[in-house]
């Protein structure tokens, strides 16, 4: 684990926290490269149900730590390397099988913005602030999270976002699409804990395979093949499906594996 990443776990939700709150929790390079370890860890651990992203103190991040950029990024080759790591981050999230969700609050901003967006879903409080900034540092947006953007916001406001380097409120991000919620302060934490006890009671067989439908789309499958008539097949043969029909059937809140 890397100083600056917090892991715990509680019960079927892990929490995966941005520890630095005195950079705002700026998101250092060691700290892209743990994430991926992270998510192995939330994915092979049978207990866990549910991942929950979010920001220690007063902000969920600033970003990616600048200030490592002049010694990290000052060659073609550490460039790609950084940004290695970054992608690995985000792709970690993206392909998830178990759900995950950012919990946001104050700014949420560039890379921080970027490893939200690969989250699931978004809870954000009234108080938090969203950019992506590439713009301001003469970076090129990676496909990857451009990809994610796009799909999330649609094009106009992508380009709003990526070209303009602005930030927007909460209301702004959710009407947007940006975000799913948007919540007080002081029940932000509750709400998405909330929502997060939800996903966890449902059947897992059908939330992770949904999960993945929906990244194959995301990546660009048009149609259905083998692999999805495997999920869904399944699917129709576990014990979540006969527990799922039997529960409706003698209704009863179903009590799924």
């Amino acid at each position: 684990m890397s100083d600056g990443i917090e892991f715990h776990t509680h019960s079927e939700i892990a929490r995966l926290v941005l520890a630095r709150p005195e950079k705002m929790n700026a998101i250092s390079h060691s700290m892209w490269s743990a994430i991926p370890d992270v998510v192995a860890k939330v994915e092979a651990d049978p207990a866990v149900k549910v991942l929950v992203l979010t920001g220690e103190g007063t902000h969920f991040s600033a970003g990616a730590d600048i200030g490592e950029f002049r010694a990290l990024r000052s060659s073609a080759d550490g460039a790609a390397a950084y940004d290695e790591a970054v992608t690995s981050a985000v792709r970690a999230l993206a392909t998830m099988r178990k759900p995950s969700i950012a919990m946001i609050h104050g700014n949420c901003i560039g890379g921080g913005c970027q490893l939200a967006v690969a989250c699931d879903i978004r809870f954000a409080a009234t108080n938090a602030r969203f950019g992506i900034t590439p713009a301001k540092l003469g970076i090129v947006y990676d496909f990857l999270s451009t990809r994610q953007l796009v799909a999330l916001v649609g094009p106009a406001n992508a380009r709003y976002l990526l070209l303009s380097g602005q930030l927007v409120d909460a209301g702004r991000a959710e009407r947007m699409g940006l975000v799913n919620e948007v919540v007080e302060p002081g029940e932000l934490d509750r709400i998405t804990t909330e929502f997060a006890r939800t996903v966890c009671s449902r059947s897992q067989v059908s939330v992770r395979g949904m999960n993945e439908i929906v990244e194959r789309i995301l990546a660009g499958q048009r149609d259905s093949d083998a692999e999805v008539e495997r999920i869904r097949s399944d699917a129709v043969h576990s014990a979540d499906y006969a527990e799922g029909v039997a529960a409706f059937l003698e209704r009863r809140p179903p009590h799924f594996a």
